[in-house]
């Protein structure tokens, strides 16, 4: 135990020794234990020392480059801060333009979901009128037995709304658009095989 002792105060004469002689930058390591229990050399560190562990790795410069590039926004040699003009009269006029016509249709939807809501409060039947209720769907069962089913269906009455009559016969002009365009290309075909089998025909005759 002595001689740890003794090695101890060693090492810390040997330190003090070492710090009266350092240059500039230099710095010295304190002695560190072993696990026996004795100490090591206190180190010196010449001034710019890296120790191995802080070294950087080398990268060759097509390692760089390719870091570079991947940092880069937009292609090579493309600078923000050049691309970016100042905005002209008409720009800012279409920016407000457009900025209006959002918030229209905006209000717009939430118009129409207040009228939807507006429509279903209406639609809904309290408690107290379920008798009448039953009458009405009485009543409209009787008539859909009267109702008779013909291949040319005539609506009896017009629709009250108009943007329900154009969707109810919508699909109707849709398919008589399609029938025509049909018609149409089967008879150009038709004129086409006509055209080219009269010169065939007339040499033969």
């Amino acid at each position: 135990m002595a001689s740890n002792n003794g090695g101890g105060e060693e090492q810390l004469t040997k330190m003090a020794e070492l710090s009266k002689t350092l240059k500039e930058g230099e710095r010295i390591l304190a002695p560190t234990r072993r696990p026996d229990g004795t100490l090591r050399k206190p180190i010196r560190i010449r001034a710019g020392y890296v120790p191995q562990e802080e070294v950087a790795i080398y990268q060759s410069k097509g390692a760089l480059w390719k870091k570079e590039m991947a940092s880069q926004v937009g292609p090579p040699g493309y600078d923000p801060a050049m691309d970016t003009k100042p905005k002209t009269k008409s720009a800012k006029r279409n920016e407000r333009k457009k900025e209006k016509r959002l918030q229209a249709a905006l209000e717009k939807g939430k118009n129409l979901e207040a009228e939807a809501d507006d429509e279903i409060k209406k639609e809904d039947v309290p408690e107290e009128d379920s008798d009448h209720g039953s009458e009405s769907v009485k009543s409209l069962t009787s008539q859909m037995t009267e109702l008779a089913v013909s291949e040319n269906p005539v609506p009896t009455s017009p629709p009250s709304n108009s943007v329900q009559a154009s969707d109810a016969d919508a699909p109707v002009q849709d398919l008589d658009k399609k029938i025509r365009a049909l018609k149409k290309k089967y008879w150009q075909r038709q004129v086409i095989v006509y055209i080219g089998v009269l010169p065939i025909a007339s040499m033969v005759a």
